[in-house]
């Protein structure tokens, strides 16, 4: 008898680990933020599968904090990575329940990949989801006058290409000042000539690579911007934050640029989960940054 049960046992385990390996990255992030010790931060069920557009991948999961006093809250739309072709906005929950319980109506937003489509669609992604949101959020207790874009990666990327290059937003009839601030996570912004496969597919048929990158855009006028990176990400650069900040704050904008030691491209991204917070002060940053402005 015991010997059968040691082999249920020992079943059931390896079942366990093939599931959860399984999984992309961002869900088995999601799972461990879950199952942290201690007391869960946000417990609330999201609203999810919103539809901002026709395409299965246009769609978008609001968490929602406790109502405060004024009954409307900040907005926090986040906008994953993956390379342009990878990625889905259901591994992020363990983002949405960190921001949200923290008092932000925060916003995970997905959008088209390639090789589906090349740019500017995932742009145009990004501001239909914008205008989604700007159209909306009044009704989920969510102020339309602060809203806040936030990426890691190649959604950083879209972020900011929506952010500081007018034409889009001026495409779904609304000014660039929608948008209070912009925080990117280790972001691509001035990455020619394009030497990653994914990188060519997704943008390299454009005619003119310069409308590709968010610093070709950089302006005066644009949103506050906090751009964090990590010292030993090597695959986006540090570069690409110091190079933008650099623009921005030459032209006389307002930036912030934070370069965390010892983190790479992934740990940016985890250190929002629960067991990971202190690989690096993201939450607090970000937290900040948006309370700020």
């Amino acid at each position: 008898m015991i010997k059968y049960i040691l082999i249920a046992l020992t079943l059931a385990l390896i079942g366990c680990g093939l599931w959860f390996w399984a999984k992309t990255d961002p869900q088995k992030l999601d799972f461990a933020d879950r199952m942290a010790p201690g007391p869960a931060e946000y417990s609330q069920a999201p609203l999810t599968g919103i539809a901002y557009g026709d395409d299965a991948r246009q769609m978008l999961d609001i968490y929602l904090p406790k109502q405060n006093a004024a009954g409307t809250s900040a907005v926090l739309i986040f906008f994953h990575g993956g390379a342009w072709r990878d990625g889905e906005r259901e591994g992020y929950g363990f983002l949405g329940r960190a921001f949200a319980s923290r008092g932000f109506v925060t916003i995970i937003a997905d959008y088209r990949k390639s090789p589906k489509v090349r740019f500017p669609a995932f742009v145009e992604d990004t501001a239909a989801a914008i205008a989604w949101v700007n159209a909306n959020i009044a009704t989920h207790d969510g102020d339309p006058k602060r809203i806040f874009l936030m990426g890691h990666s190649a959604g950083a990327h879209i972020a900011m290409m929506t952010a500081l290059d007018p034409q889009w937003l001026a495409a779904k009839n609304l000014k660039p000042d929608v948008i209070k601030g912009v925080i990117g996570l280790a972001g691509p912004y001035d990455f020619l000539p394009l030497t990653t496969e994914s990188s060519q597919i997704a943008l390299g048929q454009w005619p003119d690579l310069t409308e590709t990158q968010p610093i070709t855009f950089a302006r005066a006028d644009a949103p506050p911007l906090l751009l964090l990176t990590g010292e030993k990400d090597t695959v986006v650069k540090p570069r690409n934050s110091k190079i933008l900040s650099e623009k921005i704050q030459a032209l006389g904008g307002q930036q912030q640029l934070q370069i965390y030691p010892d983190v790479d491209h992934a740990d940016i991204i985890m250190a929002v989960a629960r067991p990971f917070r202190q690989k690096a002060p993201v939450v607090a940053d970000v937290v900040n940054f948006i309370n700020a402005h």
